[in-house]
């Protein structure tokens, strides 16, 4: 399994490469579900005005491609501005069922420095309680380098 550090340093490459490669995000996102093999599904929602609109993203298709931000655990990451780790979606009433093989997920807000979230990444494993404090640190790094990039783009892509 490749290291944080290695991780955080091919984000920072592909995010520096965005204006020669359009598909930089689901690069980021394929290379998280690669390099964590619990990562089932890796999505990218954006922020427009009250929902969370899906981007990019690799794993089954979702039928959650609009959420509302006072619906579900990703509204409740928008709302409380913070990670939110969930051990057991089952046991979670926030839960909005994407697949019956999820049993754990992570969402961790896209914020700026002056704190505008822009969205957040969305990640469901088919393993309970599969989150780790590494988990936690490393994706809220790579948020912290994707709405540093997308801040500092055109039209966020």
């Amino acid at each position: 399994m490749t290291d944080n550090k290695t991780i955080l340093r091919r984000v920072e490459m592909m995010a520096a490469a965005r204006r020669t490669n359009r598909d930089w995000l689901r690069a980021i996102c394929h290379l998280l579900q690669r390099e964590r093999k619990h990562y089932n599904w890796v999505g990218i929602y954006f922020l427009e005005g009250t929902e969370l609109v899906l981007g990019p993203f690799v794993g089954e298709p979702s039928p959650h491609t609009r959420i509302p931000i006072d619906r579900g655990i990703c509204g409740a990451a928008v709302r409380e501005r913070a990670t939110v780790v969930v051990a057991d979606v089952n046991a979670d009433p926030r839960y909005l069922a994407c697949s019956l093989k999820t049993k754990s997920e992570i969402v961790v807000p896209l914020m700026t420095e002056d704190g505008r979230i822009l969205g957040e990444i969305d990640i469901d494993s088919h393993t309970p309680n599969a989150f780790t404090e590494s988990d936690r640190e490393l994706l809220e790094a790579v948020a912290e380098r994707l709405a540093f990039a997308l801040a500092l783009s055109p039209k966020g892509v």
